[in-house]
């Protein structure tokens, strides 16, 4: 069968699909506009995207062929779920994989923040350093601290595990009871407000649905402390940047670490002026292991879904009752 890949991914997923199918992947270094997606998927069985591909309806209708569509990323919100499985059209993702990858991350922007890593090398690199001084790059301390995690799922709960080495307290936000959490690092459930006034560091860790959309803005930045960082490896309009903006510029808190933006890859102009916050451009996964491990899941989806197979991760298990 024949099979779309909306931007080249690691070879081992593509070699895997090659020995079972024709595949054209797109030349380009870039995202697809819509136009160009459907005329890729033109004469496809299969479609394996992007999380930065709005795959709508109109592209999901516009090949009659299309049997299986595979996305190279744990979230799928960016795939109209719903008109692929009224076409018994399998979806599937590509979980589990990036986890720690994530959750390191996380760890790394926060330290990065804490301890003023990205400024302190800028500050170094233009010639700034005329030596040690009892006031310079005065950052936080981790150790023993409060950490405050959003979202126990698995990245928040693999996040928080490793915070095991600094012997802090963890505060976490979910509804749901977190036994693994509370059994072995005595964690505690509370609420957001209560989670946001207690912790020296945030990290959101929820997905992007209508409940979370901005569920951390101006109101909620304000209850912070003014010691706190906050990270966000989520997803971006969790996080209402025009807020943050503001709070960091009047260093209403410490610091912030983001991998995710509101509008990607547009981001808040103002952040781009603020030395308190570390930004990476979405690359919470971007390790040679993990990246290419997506790509073999999302192969391995791809293969078993175009046998007319439930594939492992399939999200809309619906079509197959």
């Amino acid at each position: 069968m024949k099979i779309f890949v909306t931007r080249k991914i690691p070879e081992k997923g593509l070699e895997l699909l090659k020995k079972y199918h024709e595949i054209e992947v797109n030349p380009h270094d870039r995202v697809l506009t819509k136009e160009e997606i459907i005329k890729g998927l033109k004469g496809k069985d299969g479609l394996l995207c992007l999380l930065t591909d709005k795959i709508d309806s109109e592209i999901i209708r516009s090949e009659p062929n299309l049997k299986m569509i595979a996305n190279y990323a744990v979230g799928y919100n960016n795939i109209d779920v719903k008109t692929a499985t009224e076409l018994k059209i399998p979806v599937s993702n590509t979980p589990d994989v990036l986890t720690d990858t994530t959750a390191e991350m996380a760890w790394a922007l926060l330290f990065s923040v804490s301890r003023r890593i990205v400024e302190g090398d800028k500050f170094t690199r233009n010639g700034n350093f005329k030596g040690w001084g009892p006031m310079l790059m005065l950052g936080q301390d981790v150790t023993k601290k409060t950490l405050g995690v959003i979202g126990t799922g698995r990245i928040g709960t693999a996040f928080a595990l490793k915070s095991k080495g600094f012997d802090m307290k963890v505060l976490y936000h979910d509804k749901e009871k977190n036994e693994k959490l509370e059994k072995e690092l005595n964690a505690e459930k509370e609420s957001l407000e209560k989670l946001l006034k207690e912790s020296d560091f945030i990290s959101i860790h929820v997905p992007l649905i209508k409940k979370t959309h901005h569920l951390i803005g101006k109101k909620e930045l304000d209850l912070m402390k003014d010691t706190a960082i906050l990270i966000n490896t989520s997803r971006g309009p969790v996080l209402d940047e025009k807020a943050l903006a503001n709070s960091l510029r009047k260093k209403q808190i410490f610091g912030a670490g983001l991998d995710v933006y509101e509008h990607e890859p547009e981001i808040e102009k103002e952040l781009l002026k603020l030395e308190n916050v570390v930004l990476q451009p979405h690359s919470a996964s971007a390790t040679i292991d993990t990246r290419s491990k997506m790509a073999v899941m999302a192969a391995e989806n791809m293969i078993d879904g175009l046998k007319g197979k439930k594939p492992k991760n399939c999200v809309n298990l619906g079509i197959f009752k």
